[in-house]
Parts: C-alpha cells; structure tokens; sequence
C-alpha cells in the first residue's frame, strides 16, 4: 500500500478539482485519483456561467447555496491566480437572460417574482427589463428579442482555465494529482479506505467520490446511493471577433479571446457525447435571432458533453451512515459552484462531517415517503 493521505478525492473535474484545492487550503493532504481524458468529463463542455438569478426554484436552500458561491468567486479567483498565476478570466458584470416570446416572458417574469419571495428584494437584486433597457446593456439585438432579465450576482469564467488553475494550486500546496488512475474498488478498512487503481493502490482516512457519472458504481462501495444521470449538451465555438457582448446570457457569450460560445441544449441521449447536426443548427439559429451580427462569424469547433444529473435538478452531497468518512459530492454546476466547493464544502470534509443545512441535498430526499 503506498500513497496515504488524510483525503482520497476521486475525480478530475472541476468538482473534484476544487474540493481537493479546498481541502489542501485547509491543510489537508489530498491525493486526487483522476480516470483521465477517457472520462465523461463535464467540465470540458461547460459553458462557463456563475449563475444565480435562476438557481433554486422549488428548493430555496439551493439558492441561497448558489448565491453564497458567487459572492464567494471574486476572491476565490484572485486567490488562485496569486497563487498559479493562472487567470480564470472571472468577469462579474452581471448577466442576461432573454426571451423571444411573450410566453417565454410571462414564464419568465414568474420566476423572477419567485425568486424575489426567496431572497428578499432587495437582497435578490434581479430585474425585470423591457426591450430598451436590454438594447442599452447588450447592442445589436434582434427584433425577436422582447425582454429579459438582469442580475448583478451573474458572471462567466473560463472552465479550462479554472481546472488549469485548480490543478497548478492543489499541486502548489503539495497535493498529489494521479491520471490515469481508475478506480477499480474502494474497501473500508478498520481506520480509513483502501483505494485499488489501474496504477496500485492508495490509503486515505476519508474518500470522496467526485467522479460526476462515475459515482453511480463507486457509491455501492462505500454504502452510497448516488442516482445521477446523464444529459446531454451541445455547444458551438466560432471564430475570434472584436469586443461586442460585455454581459454573458444563458445561451450566448463571449470569451475573453474574443470567440462567440454558443449553447444551452438539452438531450436525453444516455451515455452518447456525438454532436449533432439538428441541435447544432437549432442553438445557431437562436443565436442568430438574439444577436444577428453572429451570421458573419464562421463556427471554428462544436462538441458535446454530459451533465451530471439528478432527479430534481439539485446537488447530492452525502456522508456514508456505513462508512463514515465516506463522502459524494454531485453537482452539474461545477463552474458556478466551484467557489462554494473549494471554500465552504470542503472545510466541512476536513473536519469529518456536512454542517446540518447540507441535509437538505442528501440523497435522502428522494425516499421520502408522502402520507
């Protein structure tokens, strides 16, 4: 057996990647056991929002859990780029969210007052605006545009950037990063878990099972019920262009190299990550409705990737009650979470065990039983 540290993270993603920085920051020793590239890795199709304005419909404590993360992020990013002087490109400006129909409007504008009953008003910060007020904060609408929203909590990084920067930190704080390192089998043993891997085997006093998808199989192993899923998303890349959209939206926004991403689509595909021609005609021709100047861009790349999935929409975070020490965190907003993760979560990992109101994102939820 070789390789013992206070915590075995199992995964690469941007999940994994920032409960392990976290848990260095908090002076763990962390070994993070990585699948690698032949993983169904979300974060390499995530399409970079910070999002909060419409987080937490029907689960209040999620909101206010996406909140708490963005107002985290600010200093989360500048802690990572003084430390690896890697820039995640974090731009909080605020974001946009457009409709182009009356009835995506009233829906919308619903949801809105929602979520100002769960915030608080003033606290929410979200408005509702007409087609003028989204003329002057994003030029070069098209006419189908007939309003929106604006929150000042929303922003955009860079998910390749931001694992980048994830990665270089927990190796500056003297982490252990293995690729190349699937895991065969997790065993519990008197004090802490045995981890067996394709490259040997690793000890750790805990483990978290940060492996997206992968957690559905690792879960059973330490007495975890992990029911996720996978849903399919598609985004499209163009060509580099001058400034024009300063606000992300929630299907379009532009990069810090100046390239347009495109996306936002949704499939019950299972496990296929292939591109399709269809839905990446449909995400351009939305585009192109929203701001018609994206007809004269070429499109440079598209792929596909898997969110991870739970019934509701909501994170499973959960401690084994069989073997304690045990730990799963699940979540198919690993960029706006990101901040939360590193810097709330995973303290909690280190000192043993979730604070009370993560109890409402254990996978217990789903046995309730009504009467």
């Amino acid at each position: 057996m070789s390789g013992g540290s206070d915590v075995v993270v199992i995964g690469g993603g941007l999940v994994a990647s920032a409960l392990a920085y976290g848990l260095t920051r908090d002076g763990c020793s962390v070994t993070v056991l990585d699948e690698g590239d032949v993983a169904y890795r979300a974060s390499r199709g995530n399409f970079g929002l910070v999002w909060v304005q419409s987080k937490g419909d029907g689960l209040p404590g999620y909101a206010r859990w996406t909140r708490l993360s963005a107002d985290l992020w600010p200093d989360f990013s500048a802690d990572l780029l003084s430390e690896t002087g890697v820039e995640t490109n974090y731009h909080k400006a605020g974001g946009l969210h457009l409709c182009l129909s009356e009835e995506a409007m009233e829906s919308h504008a619903a949801l809105i007052h929602r979520m100002h009953n769960v915030h608080g008003a003033a606290d929410y910060g979200a408005k509702l605006l007409d087609r003028a007020d989204l003329e002057a904060l994003a030029p070069g609408l098209g006419p189908d545009v007939i309003g929106g929203s604006w929150s000042p909590h929303d922003g955009h990084a860079s998910p390749l950037y931001l694992l980048r920067a994830l990665h270089a930190g927990l190796e500056a704080r003297g982490g252990v990063y293995r690729p190349k390192s699937r895991v065969k089998a997790i065993v519990p043993l008197a004090s802490g878990f045995r981890v067996e891997t394709d490259r040997g085997e690793v000890h750790g006093d805990k483990v978290v099972l940060a492996a997206g998808l992968g957690n559905r199989v690792l879960g059973p192993m330490v007495g975890l019920d992990i029911p996720v899923w996978p849903l399919k998303g598609q985004i499209l890349v163009t060509e580099r262009t001058g400034p024009r959209l300063s606000l992300p939206t929630t299907f379009v926004r532009q990069t810090e190299e100046g390239s347009f991403l495109l996306g936002d689509s949704h499939e019950h595909a299972g496990f296929d990550t292939t591109s399709r021609a269809g839905i990446m005609a449909d995400i351009a021709a939305r585009a192109i409705r929203t701001f018609p100047y994206l007809k004269d861009l070429r499109v440079v790349r598209s792929w596909a990737a898997l969110r991870v999935m739970t019934d509701d929409g909501f994170p499973i975070y959960d401690q084994s009650e069989t073997y304690p020490g045990a730990f799963t965190v699940n979540c198919h907003s690993g960029v706006t979470l990101a901040g939360a993760h590193a810097m709330a979560l995973a303290p909690m990992i280190a000192r043993g065990r979730f604070d009370e109101e993560m109890s409402m994102f254990s996978v217990r939820r789903f046995h309730v039983q009504a009467h």
